[in-house]
């Protein structure tokens, strides 16, 4: 339960309860009807309130949010891939198959983005491209979510902005300010090196500000950006993120003004936040570095799928005894009590049904394979996996963004009914793994801006396991 929720139980019973004390303990003759009684008595009534409303913490609402989709001449296919990979002439012949490979397997689409910066031939990789492709996401995300809310920019009083590969100086979040021109006071804060998890991670931060910042509201802006982070090297481990990153952006709008209950989506369920970098395995297994030519890249290491099965378990651990119904809690408390301490070899540890805690899934839409085995290991079924495969197939693998694009297609094609619950589940570097639950305050109803609205109606589509690349 919130802890918003149980001091919501608490306080007015220890009012009520001081109310019956009071009432028990005065005898109604002409001593207590005195004017200093019936002010004591209002004294205490209104200290009990001062501290219900004071402790109790302000709900987080999300507003809304807004997914950027780029123009079309952003686009680029399988193919166009394949055959840049070769006319760049960086590449051996033998790793130009290898990334056609991965690129096959990987469940990425056909039309995916890139920034021009990077499409073109050679590559332009400047500072000065990069900042054009982070004006054109993000103001392109925060330019339609403040249409989308009508809030009024003066209005901001957090910011954050989450960036894992690029930190200019203006930072980002300073591009923002300067854009929208927002108040001189405003809390801002820029993230960087926080993997692709980074997104649950600025929804946190701004959960903690907005509990001593009451009656505000909080931008956050969640991106990557890949103009001046392409691997052009020869380096197997490095190229695989060459295969999956595309661009894309998400704004989110927070608040904790009561007042907003009535026109918020969703209130803020649960977070949990789980980071494994005391593990040298986990701390290694996602880092930028150079290889032997000097070339810098993302490496992947071959543990990376172990790294995220282990964070994924503490995860929901912790996760669970929260979310879960009792019957669930049962059954896995029985489970280990049969494998610990009868000492059943063979047993297998029961795994708690999930989806009698959601209805929706966003699972971090960082590669098919990931996606295969979380399908796997927490017993879900194809349409529950649906919105993270389609975005991975639509637009890639986004970063941190993906789970916005997830829960943008489970509201164009109308899923969310009010109550329904939403745990996004997010995979960074570091090695973190950070669970969000959100619950619907209302049915959702897509709008015009979606990017997902001018093709919502041809998917889901069939991906096959080997996508040929016909080159």
């Amino acid at each position: 339960m919130p802890s918003y929720a149980k001091h919501g139980c608490i306080m007015p019973l220890l009012l009520a309860l001081m109310i019956i004390f009071i009432t028990k303990h005065i005898q109604y003759d002409e001593i207590m009807y005195s004017w200093s009684h019936i002010v004591v008595c209002c004294f205490l009534a209104a200290s009990v309130a001062a501290i219900y409303f004071t402790r109790w913490p302000r709900p987080v609402y999300m507003i809304d949010f807004s997914c950027y989709k780029p123009e079309e001449s952003c686009k680029y296919t399988r193919e166009a891939f394949v055959e840049r990979s070769i006319v760049l002439g960086m590449f051996t012949d033998a790793n130009v198959q290898f990334q056609k490979k991965i690129l096959e397997r990987s469940g990425v689409g056909q039309s995916t983005y890139f920034p021009p910066a990077v499409a073109t031939i050679p590559p332009d990789l400047r500072i000065s491209e990069a900042r054009k492709e982070g004006e054109m996401v993000m103001f392109g995300a925060v330019d339609q979510l403040l249409a989308k809310t009508g809030i009024e920019t003066k209005a901001i009083d957090i910011l954050i902005v989450n960036c894992s590969l690029f930190s200019p100086t203006p930072s980002l979040a300073e591009m923002i300010l300067n854009r929208y021109k927002l108040r001189e006071d405003v809390i801002c804060h820029n993230l960087s090196g926080m993997g692709c998890s980074a997104g649950l991670i600025s929804v946190e931060l701004a959960k903690q500000l907005l509990k001593v910042h009451p009656e505000s509201y909080a931008l956050i802006v969640s991106t990557e950006n890949i103009t001046l982070n392409g691997y052009y090297g020869n380096q197997r481990s490095m190229l695989v993120t060459n295969c999956l990153f595309r661009i894309g952006g998400a704004a989110i709008l927070l608040s904790n003004h009561r007042s907003d209950a009535h026109r918020a989506k969703y209130v803020l369920s649960d977070l949990i936040r789980t980071h494994k970098g005391s593990d040298d395995a986990s701390y290694s297994c996602v880092t930028q570095e150079e290889d032997d030519e000097g070339k810098v890249g993302v490496s992947l290491s071959k543990d990376l799928m172990t790294v995220a099965g282990d964070a994924l378990k503490a995860n929901i651990t912790t996760l669970g005894p929260r979310v879960l119904p009792i019957s669930e809690q049962l059954r896995f408390l029985l489970s280990l009590i049969e494998r610990k301490l009868l000492k059943r070899r063979g047993s297998k540890p029961y795994v708690p049904d999930f989806k009698k805690a959601f209805e929706h899934f966003c699972i971090h839409a960082g590669g098919r394979a990931i996606l295969d085995e979380l399908e796997k290991n927490l017993g879900l079924d194809e349409w529950h996996l649906e919105p993270s495969r389609m975005t991975l197939y639509r637009f890639g693998n986004t970063s941190s963004s993906s789970l916005w694009y997830e829960l943008g297609y489970t509201e164009a094609k109308r899923r969310v009914k009010k109550g329904d619950r939403i745990w996004q589940i997010g995979f960074g570097s570091g090695f973190k793994c950070n669970s969000l639950v959100w619950r619907a305050l209302k049915d959702v109803e897509p709008e015009e801006k979606y990017p997902w609205m001018d093709v919502i109606d041809e998917f889901p589509v069939h991906v096959p396991k080997i996508a040929t690349i016909n080159l």
